[in-house]
């Protein structure tokens, strides 16, 4: 508006001419004078305003603003907001309203310019801009506007403005440097240069630190802007965050880096196939099938197996499962190697790919091979054990039951021992059961590496003298099972079991010196002499105790009879594991006297047993069980307490008996606490050890001579007296006698027994006698029955008689009567005769 226009309050035909609205405003907003263009758009006639007055048709903000600028007195410029009062018009209008204030008289003078058309275009371009802007600041990237020529910023959304520290408004007019830093301006200045001197887009990935520390990786985009004539006036600026996709390609690079040293470390073979086509495999593998990388690349996975396994995998291929399973695989040799195969789907350089660890099992198999040896083999001599002959006498016996049924069962052809050859069915199986006579003796006194010497020995031995057919197995301790098989004629076991008896009883040399064991065998048939495995061993050890009881160093047939000895034998046990607590032993008792005035010098304690059906038994009829039950031990020690209390009783009452003799086991005289229980024998029954006689086996002496000397020398000490029963039986040396504490021999009644007229037994007899006068010990002759015998002893030089020309053994009261009777220092022989 002209400034002297409105200084001053124009003429009325000049204010009409005005062609914007013009009045005078009191100070309260009244209207005091308007012009011709005033009052067409009010609505006015004359000098007043038709209607409301014109500020009611401002919006309460305009009307607010305007009230507030008029109570100020000075000059002002308003947008006032309002509605035009004219028919039908409802959109919002605004005038631009320049007040001039004049102090005199006190009012404003004020032009009013209708300026909607400006205002909307206005309003539409915020309304444009501020969806842009919204737009930009809810994309998920970063944008701003930089200026060509001042690299100022004009634009930014609220991501890229915070990422820097900055709001989308501060940030505007600051240059890219003062935006992201110094250094990251001179670090993106090439590309800068290249959009605005190129005037083409760029390109670059860069790392951004975060306010919490972190670190991002960015992918930046510059846009040139371009004015009409090509000219560079501003660069756009697009930010996307790309660190999800940076962190996934660095996991997939460190998976596959490891993946790749796994591969190279592992020591199993690892190959990677893609539809049954190999594209990678490891170092490993390559060892393991001979061949070199380049050899395997490319070719199919069945190629590498064994023909007879190729089908499944290639149903395990097709199917796509993860799984493991064993298979062959086929080297570069041809050789078959047994492996695992480990399988697994997975992606690898953004391909779904198979992999298959290969797990070499050659030493997992001879591992098993080797404990399936072990538990079907002994290990001392390499013979089939137990366990693996019973599995094996057991398929013979199906085979051969099928075979003559016609009709084979299912595996009873198959062969149960490692490296076992096919047997013949036909004929009969011959079970023979070898137990090596007294080889324990040969490990207590000679120790248990002479002792497997010798089983190995005999092993081998049993072994050579048998067809390839047949089997040799090792039962445990010093007995062996051997399994005829195909058997015709009962001539050919016999002819067998001679050579083995010859083979095993050859001395062997071990340590520079021959040793020498001697074998029994119990021979059973099948299928006649059981039906079952543990039918025909229970019949051949039962033939076997009857071979040893023949002497040793034989074999014998079972036969049905053995089967009722052998239950007798049974029952027998049973009842002698009852007879000691019910009472039912007895001690008899045999005088011995002086060979040259028939002088009771003693007494040999014998046992008897009263059996509750059977009557009075002699050990011969019970002894052997108890040897084979191990009921020797308590029995044995009954026996010495009972002689030792009778021998307190007689030397109480006055009856000159002498030393009670007691025989020992071996059993009995072996055990830990077999000194100690003879001294609290004595001391108990208030016995000196002179009133005790102790008798051993001359083969007792043979075990360990230095655990025996030191035994003895305790019971010597005690004042026990000790004889060597049976002499002349046994292999004892002088030198070995010499060695040990004891006071008398024994010659065994096999040598009395043909006394005087053999002359073998006369001079063994003499031998004896002369012997043990040399090494200052007693010599008694027992088994001694007619008075030739008698007389011809005493004249040799013996010192004491035994036997039935003397007196049978006598029952504890028959005893001391005949003690009694006879006196005890009588010198009359008649008394005997």
């Amino acid at each position: 508006m002209d400034a002297a226009l409105i200084s001053t309050t124009p003429e009325p035909s000049l204010w009409d001419e005005l062609p914007d609205m013009a009045l005078l405003l009191a100070v309260n907003g009244d209207a005091l004078r308007f012009n011709r263009a005033f009052a067409e758009q009010w609505g006015a006639t004359g000098a007043a305003l038709s209607g409301p007055p014109w500020t009611d048709l401002l919006t309460a903000e305009a009307h607010e603003s305007l009230s507030e600028a008029l109570a100020l007195g000075h000059d002002f410029t308003l947008l006032l907001q309002l509605r035009l009062a004219r028919p039908g018009e409802e959109t919002p209008r605004w005038l631009n309203c320049a007040a001039r204030w004049r102090p005199d008289p006190s009012n404003y003078l004020c032009l009013l310019h209708d300026v909607t058309a400006i205002r909307q275009a206005e309003l539409l371009a915020e309304a444009k801009t501020a969806r842009v802007q919204l737009l930009a600041d809810n994309v998920p990237a970063l944008i701003a506007y930089y200026d060509a020529a001042s690299f100022r910023c004009e634009f930014a959304n609220s991501r890229y403005a915070e990422t820097f520290g900055w709001d989308r408004l501060s940030i505007l007019g600051h240059t890219v440097a003062e935006v992201i830093g110094e250094a990251a301006a001179q670090q993106i200045q090439p590309q800068v240069n290249q959009v605005l001197q190129q005037r083409r887009a760029a390109a670059y990935e860069r790392q951004l630190p975060s306010r919490d520390g972190s670190v991002r990786w960015v992918e930046v985009n510059l846009l040139p802007h371009l004015d009409e004539r090509g000219e560079p006036v501003g660069c756009f600026v697009l930010i996307s965050d790309i660190t999800r996709h940076r962190v996934a390609e660095q996991a997939v690079r460190e998976s596959e880096e490891r993946l790749a040293k796994f591969m190279q470390a592992s020591t199993e073979g690892i190959v990677f196939h893609k539809d049954g086509i190999i594209t990678d495999a490891n170092p490993p593998l390559c060892e393991l099938t001979g061949f070199a990388l380049d050899e395997i690349l490319g070719r199919r996975t069945l190629d590498f197996i064994a023909p007879d396994h190729v089908a499944r995998v290639a149903a395990v291929t097709a199917s796509g499962q993860e799984t493991a399973y064993e298979s062959v695989l086929i080297d570069q040799s041809g050789q078959r190697i047994p492996v695992e195969f480990i399988v697994r789907t997975m992606m690898r350089n953004d391909e779904r790919m198979r992999m298959t660890i290969v797990r070499d099992l050659r030493d997992r198999h001879a591992a098993q091979a080797h404990i399936h040896h072990l538990a079907h083999h002994d290990t001392l001599t390499g013979l089939p054990n137990r366990y693996a002959f019973m599995e094996h006498i057991d398929q013979l016996m199906l085979a051969h039951a099928a075979a003559k049924g016609g009709a084979a069962p299912d595996g009873a052809a198959d062969a149960v021992l490692a490296g076992e050859r096919s047997v013949p069915v036909d004929g009969r199986l011959a079970l023979l059961f070898i137990d090596l006579d007294h080889f324990k003796r040969v490990n207590d006194s000679l120790g248990h590496l002479v002792g497997d010497t010798m089983l190995r020995t005999v092993a081998a031995r049993i072994t050579a003298k048998l067809r390839n057919t047949d089997v040799v197995a090792r039962f445990g301790g010093d007995e062996f099972m051997v399994l005829m098989t195909g058997v015709a004629h009962i001539s050919d076991v016999e002819e067998v079991a001679q050579k083995l008896l010859l083979a095993i009883q050859a001395p062997v040399d071990v340590e520079g010196r021959p040793l020498t064991v001697t074998p029994s065998i119990g021979i059973a048939m099948y299928p006649g002499d059981g039906g079952s495995p543990d039918d025909l061993i229970r019949h051949a050890d039962t033939a076997m105790y009857l071979a040893k009881a023949r002497g040793r160093a034989h074999y014998r047939f079972f036969d049905p009879s053995m089967a009722s000895l052998a239950y007798a034998a049974l029952v027998m046990e049973g009842e002698l594991a009852h007879a000691l607590e019910r009472n039912e032993f007895e001690l008899f008792f045999q005088p011995q006297v002086s060979a040259d005035r028939f002088a009771l010098v003693g007494a040999e304690a014998l046992i008897r047993w009263n059996h509750p059906t059977r009557g009075l038994l002699l050990p011969g009829e019970f002894l052997p069980v108890l040897e084979q039950q191990r009921l020797m031990l308590p029995i044995g020690h009954w026996v010495l307490r009972q002689a030792v209390h009778l021998a307190g009783r007689w030397q109480r009452q006055g009856l000159r008996v002498g030393p009670v003799a007691v025989n020992l086991s071996t059993l009995q005289f072996q055990s830990a606490d077999f000194v100690r229980s003879v001294a609290q024998a004595l001391r108990e029954e208030g016995v000196p050890g002179a009133m005790v006689e102790l008798e051993l086996t001359e083969r007792m002496l043979m075990d360990d001579v230095a655990e025996v000397s030191a035994r003895l020398r305790e019971i010597s000490a005690l004042g026990i007296r000790i004889s060597v029963d049976d002499f002349g039986t046994g292999y004892s040396s002088l030198g070995h006698l010499k060695e040990l504490p004891i006071d008398k021999v024994k010659i065994d009644r096999s040598f009395v027994h043909d006394l005087p007229a053999n002359r073998d037994s006369a001079a063994i007899s003499r031998a004896i006698i002369q012997m043990g006068k040399s090494l200052g010990l007693a010599v008694m002759a027992e088994g001694v029955e007619t008075e030739a015998q008698s007389e011809f002893l005493a004249t040799q030089g013996c010192d004491e008689l035994q036997g039935l020309w003397i007196s049978p053994p006598l029952s504890v009261d028959a005893f001391e009567a005949w003690v009694r009777e006879h006196g005890a220092g009588r010198d009359e022989p008649d008394l005997f005769r």
